[in-house]
């Protein structure tokens, strides 16, 4: 799935989307939220209802045309990108369609997101506010994996060859092998990056690359030091194994308290120059 809201990060995300989609064969769907035409009426002074009514039916006129303009660009970008453009999500290869819905974007999210193996979001810009209701709707609303792209002039086609998991032995970091377990199995190399003895009687690095062995996937284990930070030390840590996708457990601790005062996710989610997959 790969919610967009018309603030130019779209054609990036879909990239990072594509990319997967060809690799497993997979379906994208791509879903806009339109806003209610009486959502978009200033309710600071009377209108007589005749005028309301016009308004309104200028409103949903506009976002039609709107709407029709986006799926053109859709397709069009969908064929630059390998893509079929196709409703059939049985199709081989990678397909994508479109889905208009009215009401919040929270919304919309749940209800696609919960039944999609994977939801593709743009990298929040904090200082501008954008994307960051994305990213939280989607980890927090569906229960799902997340994978937040950062802005790149070029995806590569080999996204997911190398694939780092930052594991502590946490119950998210635990949801987020078991979620990912169809990507872990097709990269060529796995890493398990791992500081310390994680959580108190929580699987080690070494229970970890059992588990994954069980499931015919072989997997390294890098053990470091965290000095101030272990996110900033685990984005280190795949700049310099090469690693290509991370995957990790999100927000062990609430998300508000990790904004107002600085946390791993957070620290993440600000500055990967990667893309992360992320799960609470």
């Amino acid at each position: 799935m790969v919610p967009v809201r018309g603030d130019g990060k779209g054609d990036n995300v879909l990239a990072h989307a594509a990319v997967i989609a060809k690799r497993f064969d997979a379906h994208i769907e791509v879903t806009h939220c339109r806003a209610r035409p009486e959502d978009l009426l200033t309710y600071t002074m009377a209108i007589p209802a005749f005028l309301k009514e016009q308004l309104i039916e200028s409103a949903g006129k506009l976002a039609e045309s709107e709407e029709a303009g986006l799926i053109e660009e859709l397709k069009g970008l969908a064929k630059n990108l390998g893509l079929v453009f196709s409703e059939d999500p049985t199709t081989k290869g990678g397909t994508v369609h479109w889905t208009e819905e009215q009401g919040k974007q929270p919304d919309v999210i749940k209800h696609h997101g919960r039944l999609a193996d994977l939801i593709c979001v743009p990298q929040p810009d904090r200082a501008q506010n954008v994307g960051v209701n994305t990213l939280k709707s989607a980890l927090f609303l569906t229960g799902r994996p997340v994978m937040m792209c950062p802005k790149a002039d070029k995806v590569s086609e080999n996204l997911g060859d190398h694939v780092a998991i930052a594991w502590n032995g946490s119950l998210e970091a635990s949801r987020a092998v078991r979620m990912t377990t169809d990507i872990l199995q097709e990269a060529s190399k796995v890493t398990i990056l791992s500081a310390g003895s994680g959580e108190p009687h929580g699987a080690t690095a070494d229970d970890l690359k059992a588990y994954l062995a069980s499931r015919s996937i072989s997997a390294d284990i890098n053990k470091f030091n965290v000095r101030d930070n272990a996110g900033a030390s685990i984005l280190s840590k795949c700049g310099e194994i090469g690693a290509d996708l991370l995957i990790m457990g999100a927000y062990g601790d609430s998300h508000e308290r990790e904004v107002m005062f600085g946390g791993n996710t957070q620290t993440v989610v600000d500055t990967a120059k990667m893309p992360v997959i992320l799960v609470h």
